[in-house]
């Protein structure tokens, strides 16, 4: 059975190329353009792992990160941030609203597909 990932991104463009190219690669892909959908879905859906953006028009991605780690529903579900933010201070607060990792836009389909497995295969 494919695994699923929840893409959460505001640019249309790069959310749908994104979720063009992991399909491609076998996943089954979700999508979310504001927070609050990544935070219902992520409840709703229970993906796999969810690949965040970190500024988003509603809610600031590390907030969507507390949002799904404190509802038992997604709490388990690993989370990578991705951003165009490459500032140390960035990737810590990401890491300490609860996302497992953070990558810096633009990020290779070889990476990203690293890294999914990486989280999709560790027990949580």
């Amino acid at each position: 059975m494919p695994k699923t990932v929840l893409v959460v991104d505001d640019d249309e463009q790069l959310r749908e190329t994104l979720s063009a190219m992991l399909r491609f690669s076998g996943y089954e892909i979700s999508e979310a353009a504001t927070g609050t959908e990544a935070v219902n879905k992520a409840i709703s859906e229970k993906p796999d792992l969810i690949l965040l953006d970190i500024e988003l028009p509603d809610i600031k991605g590390p907030d969507v990160a507390r949002a799904i780690r404190n509802n038992p529903a997604s709490a388990h579900i690993p989370i990578i941030g991705c951003s165009a933010f490459f500032g140390w201070e960035y990737r810590k607060d990401a890491l300490e609203a609860g996302m497992d990792d953070y990558l810096v836009k633009p990020i290779s389909l070889e990476v990203i597909k690293t890294k999914i497995e990486e989280f999709i295969l560790t027990e949580r």
